[in-house]
């Protein structure tokens, strides 16, 4: 399974969100689906893209992201929207290998794990912290 943590602005479009998708998603992967923060699940340029690629969309409530070991925590989106990480923790939440690191494409930001529970709720919250 290949998880796409996404973050983004409020407004991003579907064609932005594939465009970042596609700078690090990489070629033959399998199992792919979306992830970001609960907040943003619904925006309809994530929720577009989604559809478009035919691949789930699962938002996470903030206090599930920030309990997740991330390489790139963030104050300033702390400050924002109650986690240190979204595209990261997202990512990993479902107890992947970070394969990309957070990676900025305009205004959305992207990470891709690899390697995660099929099934979000069979995986324990934040258990394997993020190595290199």
């Amino acid at each position: 399974m290949t998880v796409v943590g996404i973050g983004a602005r409020p407004g991003v479009s579907a064609a932005e969100v594939l465009a970042a998708v596609d700078a690090v998603l990489p070629a033959g992967a399998d199992g792919v689906r979306l992830a970001t923060l609960d907040a943003r699940a619904a925006e309809p340029g994530l929720v577009e893209a989604a559809v478009a690629r035919a691949w789930p969309l699962t938002g996470h409530p903030a206090a599930a992201l920030a309990a997740v070991p991330v390489p790139s925590p963030s104050s300033r989106v702390a400050a924002a929207v109650g986690t240190p990480s979204v595209a990261e923790a997202a990512a990993l939440l479902d107890g992947g290998t970070l394969l990309v690191g957070r990676t900025v494409v305009g205004r959305v930001t992207v990470a891709v794990a690899v390697g995660g529970a099929a099934d979000p709720a069979a995986a324990p919250r934040g258990s394997r912290p993020w190595t290199r």
